[in-house]
This record gives structure tokens, C-alpha cells and sequence, in this order.
């Protein structure tokens, strides 16, 4: 099983690590800080030691990596493992102004289903079974996720049972919710919070979500290891 750092330390940029199995192009790592495509939110993008990973995907309580097919890793050979940072900070600030937005509409309109959700680079987004408008909601939601923001309360994640790999984030006055993604230190990260209404057919609005971009680099957040 991989040990994955970026739960531990998702400001972990960079580590050392060994190749543990490799089937053609598909290779998996003892330890990792390449956060795979899971639960909506896209992988991070990076390397393994010289080869751009083409693909990160769970499978089963692991991980796999898809490398070109001409790579030459073989099994135990030490490699380095490198995100593109930029990129991480921003999926995790979208991932969690998508969170807490959603706890948000789930308050304001109780009876409201979630059908899916995509947290990309630029933008996150929420689709949602609901029979109007829901941009009428927008004022109250965007207010209050802005206080959470301005008050910059400590975000919680850990796992809720290890065995299964199940994890959770929590905020005080927010609630404890199951999510195993990659999570900000502080709801202050976040920034500015934008949203848009999108009708994606009958019955079924979106809420797409944007954040500010960075108003200062965020590379003094980041750390590999040594």
C-alpha cells in the first residue's frame, strides 16, 4: 500500500521515494505526494524522477501512475517525485471553497441533492437537483462563506478509520464532513470567493466557483523533503 504524504503534509512539494511495482507503463510508489483523480478533484500534475505523469488513479486503497511507455523504471529503483505546486495550492483552495459552499446551500435549502461535482485548476463546480433559480441564494451563501474566510478558523483533517482509509475535515461552527482530499491549513487560504449559476437542463442547477488569484506567490508555503 502506498503511504500517502499528502494527507499528512499537503504542502509537500517533493519526495524520495521507491518504485514498488511496474506493469508497462503503470508504476506505484512506497510513498507519495502525487494526489491521484478522486472524489471530483483532479490529479496534481508532475514527475516521476525524469517521466511527466500521464495519469494518477486510485485503485482500490492504492495508487497507479501512468508514465510513457518508453520510461525505464523497474522495481525498487529510488526516484524523485515532484508536483507542480502551483497547481496543487490552487486545487486545494477551489476543493474547499467547493466544500464549504456546499455545506452552505445544504443549510440554506434543506432537501436540495447533490449530483455532482468537478474541482479543477480554474474553477470548481456543484450540480444540484433543484426546481428554480438557485442564483436567489447566492447573496446569504456568498456572505457567509466570506466570514468563514475573514475569520480564518483552523481546518481539521484526519482519518475517521485508518484501516479503510477513510478521512474527514472539520471547522468549528461549519460541521465534520467525510472527504479524503487534500485540505488547507486555514479557511483564510481560500480568498476571495466568486459564484456563478448555470442551468444544466430541467430541474438541475450548477453552481460554478471561483477563487482570486494569488495575491502574493504561495511557494513559502510549500517544503519537499530532505
Amino acid at each position: 500500500m502506498t503511504e500517502k504524504l499528502f494527507w499528512a503534509d499537503p504542502y509537500l512539494s517533493a519526495c524520495d521515494t521507491i518504485v514498488t511495482s511496474v506493469q508497462d507503463d503503470l508504476v506505484t510508489l512506497r510513498e507519495t505526494v502525487f494526489y491521484p483523480f478522486s472524489g471530483g478533484q483532479e490529479s496534481d500534475a508532475g514527475t516521476i524522477d525524469i517521466y511527466p505523469v500521464l495519469e494518477a488513479k486510485k485503485s482500490g486503497i492504492d495508487i497507479h501512475y501512468r508514465l510513457p511507455g518508453q520510461h525505464h523504471l523497474k522495481l525498487g529503483d529510488q526516484v524523485h517525485v515532484k508536483i507542480d505546486w502551483q497547481r496543487r495550492y490552487q486545487l486545494m483552495r477551489l476543493h474547499f471553497a467547493a466544500e464549504v459552499i456546499l455545506e452552505l446551500v445544504y443549510q440554506s435549502l434543506p432537501g436540495i441533492e447533490k449530483i455532482g461535482a468537478h474541482i479543477a485548476a480554474d474553477k470548481a463546480r456543484l450540480d444540484f437537483i433543484w426546481p428554480v433559480n438557485i442564483s436567489s441564494e447566492f447573496p446569504g451563501i456568498s456572505a457567509a462563506a466570506q466570514k468563514l474566510v475573514d475569520q480564518n478558523l483552523e481546518i481539521v483533517s484526519a482519518f475517521s478509520d485508518e484501516a479503510t482509509q477513510q478521512r474527514y475535515w472539520q471547522v468549528a461552527g461549519l460541521g465534520k464532513v467525510p472527504c479524503g482530499g487534500t485540505h488547507l491549513r486555514r479557511t483564510g487560504e481560500i480568498g476571495m470567493i466568486r459564484l456563478k449559476r448555470k442551468n444544466i437542463g430541467k430541474g438541475k442547477e450548477r453552481i460554478e466557483i471561483y477563487v482570486n488569484l494569488f495575491e502574493s506567490s504561495p511557494d513559502s508555503m510549500m517544503h519537499e523533503t530532505s
